[in-house]
């Protein structure tokens, strides 16, 4: 079965969320099941691509609106990802040192328009294609309705909801920039007067899933005005929970961490990698150490955060270390706060992916209070590493967080206010007082298997579902 994931981020080429993790573990474990998945995605100027050789597998020209783009396909010398990958080089809109930006309508179209171009002209096309999220949505559309891309008509289209946050909204003024449809279609493009790739990609993907049970049914009543459309097309929505690499997340092998451990030695690894974090930053490793690992938007409550760690560290014996970027405001209240409570507070704002690792290792606590959580991946990282997750009750954290008073592992709160997360990190600071239970938690955690392999098992069996209709 040849399966083909078409992204906007994949770990390690380009990240800047959680869509990245997925795209680039997803295709490895499906591998190992026995499939032949590829993934493409666009080529930016990073440090990776910096960093790496590329050979061109094709060349091409393609059109958006009135204007003609070169492209080539590309893919890395010698390196071996799990999966093969295959980077999309259109010099004059995707070759750039960011990911997203404000001219994205064009950049990802072009995207998609070179994707499909390139393989209608392959000798086997794949029996699947996986859209993630909506930089790809027009793929399942112009899979269906484009003449130029009937070959794929009977191609099953997945695709994956990764944010409904995010919808990529563009004007009615640009629909040229699409290749040429039948105008009898256009109501598949619209939502709310304007062309709208996700809805799209709803309406038109044979399959749609997002990742994890609970988000799937919170779409239902609150999508950012797609309630209506994903309640109507339910009978071909699914969630299914994310995995995480267990290969890049593995204390027992992570060269990124302070000191490696296994669950046996836990206490002692994590108590290394504690001391580390806490000598580089100022901080006592005496005390709890609560860590937060993440964007600074209200999406993630970091508009709280200010708020919540000022009445934390006045009130509790703990110390705070924060890791994010985001909205400057958040940025510059959280930085201010380093100064007002020097050895208990700490903050690096921009984004570390070895620090990360060292903090999910060295924390005794991850704050994770989202407003919006689909599925989340930074609270499996930290119980891989024997860290106590803090979570607002939503999305994937309710699927994968079991509160300490329901004979669980984590403290979980629906009162998503400075109040609510403040009462949990003051649990959390009184159970830390009990080592007994701090250990054996620790421990407990640690056993839990939060890796792809039955995830990726579930699109296995979801794919063959469709490929018998094709």
């Amino acid at each position: 079965m040849k399966i083909i994931h078409i992204s906007a981020e994949c770990y390690p080429i380009a990240k800047v969320g959680g869509l990245a993790d997925v795209v680039g573990a997803l295709p490895k474990y499906q591998n190992s099941a026995g499939t032949s998945s590829q993934v493409v995605m666009p080529f930016y100027i990073n440090k990776f691509t910096q960093a790496h050789k590329f050979k061109t597998v094709h060349e091409g020209h393609l059109k958006i609106g009135k204007d003609s783009q070169v492209f080539r396909i590309l893919t890395p010398e010698n390196e071996d990802f799990g999966f093969e990958l295959y980077l999309v080089d259109i010099p004059d809109l995707l070759f750039t040192e960011y990911v997203y930006s404000e001219n994205d309508t064009e950049r990802f179209l072009a995207f998609q328009i070179a994707v499909l171009d390139w393989i209608i002209q392959n000798k086997q096309l794949p029996d699947i294609i996986h859209c993630h999220d909506h930089h790809t949505g027009l793929i399942p559309f112009m899979m269906s309705h484009i003449n130029k891309y009937k070959k794929l008509k009977n191609t099953p289209s997945v695709f994956t909801i990764h944010n409904a946050q995010y919808q990529g909204w563009f004007s009615h003024d640009k629909i040229d920039l699409i290749p040429t449809f039948p105008l009898s279609h256009i109501g598949l493009l619209d939502w709310d007067n304007s062309i709208n790739p996700l809805a799209t990609a709803i309406k038109c993907a044979w399959q749609v899933t997002t990742v994890s049970p609970s988000y799937m049914e919170e779409l239902k009543v609150k999508a950012n005005g797609l309630e209506s459309l994903i309640s109507s097309e339910s009978q071909k929505c699914s969630g299914i929970l994310n995995g995480i690499d267990t290969k890049v997340w593995d204390p027992e092998t992570d060269d990124m961490i302070a000191s490696k451990y296994g669950i046996s030695n836990c206490d002692s690894g994590k108590q290394a990698s504690k001391d580390w974090l806490c000598e580089k930053f100022g901080l006592d490793p005496e005390k709890p150490l609560f860590v937060f690992i993440g964007r600074l938007v209200e999406e993630k409550g970091a508009d709280l955060f200010y708020e919540v760690f000022e009445l934390a560290l006045k009130d509790l014996d703990i110390s705070i270390l924060l890791l994010g970027s985001g909205n400057k405001t958040y940025e510059e209240q959280l930085k201010q706060l380093t100064g007002k409570y020097p050895k208990k507070y700490n903050a690096f704002i921009g984004y570390d992916e070895v620090l990360s690792h060292k903090m999910y290792a060295g924390g005794d606590f991850l704050l994770m209070p989202s407003r919006v959580e689909p599925c989340g991946l930074n609270q499996m990282y930290s119980l891989r590493y024997g860290t106590i997750p803090i979570v607002n009750k939503i999305g994937g954290l309710k699927d994968t967080v079991l509160d300490i008073s329901e004979g669980g592992f984590g403290f979980l709160h629906t009162d998503n206010t400075v109040t609510g997360i403040y009462k949990s990190i003051k649990r959390a600071t009184q159970f830390y007082s009990d080592s007994s239970k701090l250990k054996e938690t620790r421990k407990v955690i640690m056993k839990i298997d939060h890796s792809w392999d039955a995830s990726a098992e579930k699109y296995i069996n979801l794919y063959k579902s469709l490929i018998q209709y094709s």
